[in-house]
């Protein structure tokens, strides 16, 4: 045999690196692994950082700090089938934390990522693919990103993939997109419904519960609702009900449920089934809160439909509703609170709660926990609307009083329902009494002073309802209430201003409160108001109107009209017209104006006396008189109490001066005491008008630190007296007008012929008066040469004293005039329904006493020309 030659290996090249196997520990080199050319060094590079980032947030942000995110992101497009799988996987995992995703927002590698979701690709891509979707979609701008880039159609072909992971990723990102409107509008046209309704069938319980999840976020659509119905998925919501195993699930499918019953056709189909029956008594008999409060929410949603109240009403509902109220579930609670108000639109659900149902909901009214008292509130709220009975049944069982503490809540919806209530129950008067006793002005202070409309709103409206009664008004002013209310109507919130007008319109139903207001300055506010087209309403105009007649002064200068029911008292003045906007000065001012040229401001006044209060005999002097002014009428008695309430201690009577004190009060008694006993010489009763004249004090001066009261007006209390005892007792109206008129022009010059009115001097005349008087004021009964108006204003004063009705009315050029209204006196006899009464000018100047139809030819010559 031959010897053996040994072959000899050949040297590998010389340009080729011999093979190197590195065992790394450190993150960073593996992290510059990623840029290798290398296939397999990649592949194991990638499979190491997977490792490492599963194993917490902190690996994670290591790996951000180190750069490894965007070689990754190269690696998304790798040709290498392994090198692409393992960059997924790790992206998949990285994506949970919010730095990665910031950034893997700004590399835009969305593209990439979606690519890897294609049928080609294998499950495990799939599968890290759409976990990488799902963590990115948890961000708004993630989902942008996601559903610009044509993500959502893949992730739905997903749904039906054989692995369960790449399912739940996959609806967990659908989940997470369609809660943006327009992802639901695209979902629709993707048909999307059936294989989500198919993962209602998985094996596990989270595909299920993201399945049953992204149901009730989508059919908040209409048109998801009727796609729901077409593909039967109200049978799996109900199976899944009547699934005991699934009890983790009910609740979700009672959400899906609750957004379903919205469509009347789902309703009645549901009814046709029996599914709404089995509904209501699952919720009624399952011992689960949340699945309790779902049921409640389920009702309340779809009870603002009123076919929908019917058919509950018709599955007695409100026996279900009675029953939640009971649950130890706070929770539970509000919601059946909230169906309850929902359902009580109905009317004969309205009556059920009467019995059943408001006594348990008063009971919630005095829980700790402020959300069940404001759901309780609002239902209560609803039920005592339009409903005497309701509000008669909250009442006894109760309810005032802890609505009343409720004004004091600090969440604003609950005081605004506590407000709403004590407003129904307050339009009837024994509750309304009851509602007073407990002090219910106080308690609305608070909310009068909130900075919430809806609350300022209520308050306001509640104290329209309760300051009915002078008591009630009292209280109010007392506690400082006005202040606030006033302040309302500065709002620019309609609903405010409105129920603010309401408010201050019953508030001047008394003559003091009408002076509070308007010392607060609620009329200008509301003449401001009613300037403007936008912000007046039926209201202010009507509060304007109150105060106004409570403020006859202001209204005469701003309308120039006082009607008969406008009663003229003491203290009430004449300035003249003024403009809208125009503030009037009170008569204290204008009394310590300086002299000027303007016109003379005229006053009435039937106050005898300026001094204090007398004692009990000086009261007693004056029965008498007292008696014959106040037996003319009651309008008028009631006219001369509010005089007296305004201007302070009653002043009416006879007694003289204290010693020492030389006033025109006092020569004007002794002159009242000379006309009882008859008329003296004309020359003394000349000089004696002369020596009162020179003898008033001027009203511009006196110590700042004494009382102000009006000038006093000792002829026109003569005035009074006398038309007290000779014209009252006339039975015949029309001759009291006549007798009254003639009066009149007699005390102001008398009867004037139209071609002489030119000569007659009465402006001389008034300028003297204001000369002697040092004042702009000057009373109506110092007044002997009077033009129309001086006339007119006289009359109107006197007939106001004996209950003589007519109106005052102003025109131009110095004119005005008293309209009276009386039944022809050939028809009284009539049988039947009397005519309507005539309108008549009464003349105090041409022909006095004479009657002109007020749509005359004379009548008109006598206001115009």
């Amino acid at each position: 045999m031959g010897k053996k030659i040994k072959k000899e290996v050949e040297p590998p090249p010389k340009d080729v690196f011999d093979p190197l196997t590195i065992e790394s520990k450190k993150a960073a080199t593996v992290v510059l692994m990623l840029k290798s050319p290398e296939e397999d060094i990649l592949a194991k590079a990638c499979e190491a950082i997977y490792k490492f980032a599963l194993k917490g947030e902190e690996n994670k942000a290591t790996l951000l700090e180190l750069g490894a995110v965007e070689p990754l992101t190269k690696l998304l497009t790798h040709e290498d089938k392994i090198v692409r799988r393992n960059a997924m996987m790790i992206f998949g995992i990285l994506a949970s934390n919010s730095d990665v995703k910031k950034l893997l927002r700004e590399l835009e590698v969305m593209n990439s990522v979606i690519a890897q979701l294609s049928p080609e690709e294998e499950v495990v891509i799939h599968e890290f693919a759409s976990l990488c979707l799902a963590n990115m979609s948890v961000e708004y701008t993630g989902k942008v990103q996601i559903f610009e880039h044509g993500g959502l159609e893949p992730l739905i072909r997903l749904l039906s993939s054989s692995d369960p992971d790449v399912k739940k990723n996959s609806i967990e990102c659908i989940y997470n997109l369609v809660q943006d409107f327009q992802c639901r509008t695209t979902l629709q046209e993707l048909n999307a419904i059936p294989p989500i309704l198919e993962l209602l069938r998985s094996e596990y319980p989270i595909i299920q519960l993201l399945a049953l999840k992204t149901l009730s976020v989508i059919t908040c659509d209409k048109e998801t609702r009727t796609m729901l119905k077409e593909n039967q998925g109200l049978d799996h919501l109900t199976k899944i009900l009547e699934t005991k195993e699934l009890n983790d699930l009910h609740v979700e499918a009672l959400s899906v449920i609750a957004n379903c019953l919205e469509d009347m056709d789902t309703m009645a189909l549901m009814q046709q089934t029996g599914s709404l029956k089995k509904v209501l008594s699952f919720a009624e008999n399952s011992t689960i809160p949340d699945i309790q409060k779902n049921a409640a929410k389920a009702i309340a949603k779809a009870a603002y439909d009123p076919e929908n109240r019917k058919v509950f009403h018709e599955q007695e509902v409100e026996k279900c509703l009675v029953t939640l109220l009971g649950s130890d579930s706070d929770g539970t609670k509000i919601a059946a609170s909230q169906a309850i108000s929902a359902m009580c639109e109905n009317l004969s659900c309205k009556e059920f709660f009467n019995t059943q149902g408001i006594p348990q909901i008063v009971q919630l009214l005095r829980s700790d926990n402020e959300e069940v008292r404001e759901a309780a509130a609002l239902a209560l709220a609803n039920l005592t609307t339009s409903s005497p009975a309701n509000a008669n049944a909250a009442a006894e069982a109760d309810a005032i009083d802890p609505l009343i503490n409720i004004l004091s809540s600090k969440r604003d919806g609950a005081v605004a329902n506590a407000a709403t209530v004590l407003t129904n129950m307050a339009t009837q008067e024994p509750l309304r009494a009851i509602i007073q006793n407990h002090e219910i002005m106080h308690a609305l202070l608070g909310p009068l002073h909130s900075t919430n409309t809806l609350v300022q709103s209520t308050a306001a409206l509640t104290v329209a309802a309760t300051a009915c009664d002078v008591e009630a008004r009292t209280e109010l002013r007392n506690c400082g209430g006005l202040v606030p209310l006033v302040g309302l109507l500065h709002s620019k919130n309609d609903e405010v201003r409105r129920h603010a007008s309401w408010a201050v319109m019953v508030c001047a139903g008394d003559e003091l409160m009408a002076v509070e207001l308007c010392r607060l300055g609620a009329l200008d506010i509301l003449e401001e108001i009613n300037r403007s087209l936008s912000r007046k309403n039926k209201f202010s105009e009507a509060a304007y109107n109150k105060l106004l007649n409570n403020n006859l002064s202001l209204k005469y200068s701003q309308t120039g009209y006082l009607s008969s029911s406008n009663i003229i008292s003491d203290g009430f003045y004449d300035y003249g017209r003024i403009n809208p906007g125009t503030k009037l000065l009170s008569l204290k001012e204008l009394c310590l104006q300086e002299l000027n040229d303007q016109r003379a401001i005229l006053l009435v006044n039937n106050k005898s006396d300026i001094s204090p209060p007398p004692s009990m005999e000086d009261k007693s002097s004056d029965v008498g008189y007292g008696r014959s002014i106040s037996s003319s009428s009651s309008l008028r008695r009631a006219s001369k109490e509010k005089a007296n309430a305004g201007f302070g201690s009653p002043t009416e009577e006879k007694s003289e001066p204290a010693s020492g004190r030389n006033t025109v009060l006092s020569r004007a008694v002794t002159k009242e005491k000379g006309v009882r006993k008859g008329k003296g010489k004309k020359e003394e009763e000349k000089m004696k008008e002369e020596e009162e004249i020179l003898a008033v004090p001027k009203f511009t001066e006196g110590s700042p630190e004494k009382e102000w009261y009006p000038p006093p007006d000792p002829e026109f209390c003569v005035y009074v007296l006398e038309v007290t005892k000779s014209i009252l007792p006339i039975v015949n109206l029309k001759e009291q007008i006549e007798v009254l008129a003639k009066y009149v022009a007699d005390k102001m010059g008398g009867k004037i012929p139209k071609e002489k009115l030119a000569d007659f001097s009465w402006e001389l005349h008034i300028s003297e008066l204001k000369f002697q008087l040092k004042s702009n004021v000057v009373p109506i009964g110092y007044i002997k040469k009077g033009i129309f108006y001086h006339r007119a204003l006289l009359f109107k004063a006197l007939a106001d004293k004996i209950g003589v009705g007519c109106s005052l009315v102003r025109g131009e050029y110095s004119r005005g005039w008293n309209e009276v209204k009386l039944v022809n006196e050939a028809r009284k006899g009539m049988i039947g329904n009397l005519p309507p009464p005539e309108e008549y000018i009464v003349d105090l100047m041409f022909h006095p006493g004479n009657l002109l139809k007020l749509r005359s030819k004379e009548a008109d010559l006598y206001r115009f020309l």
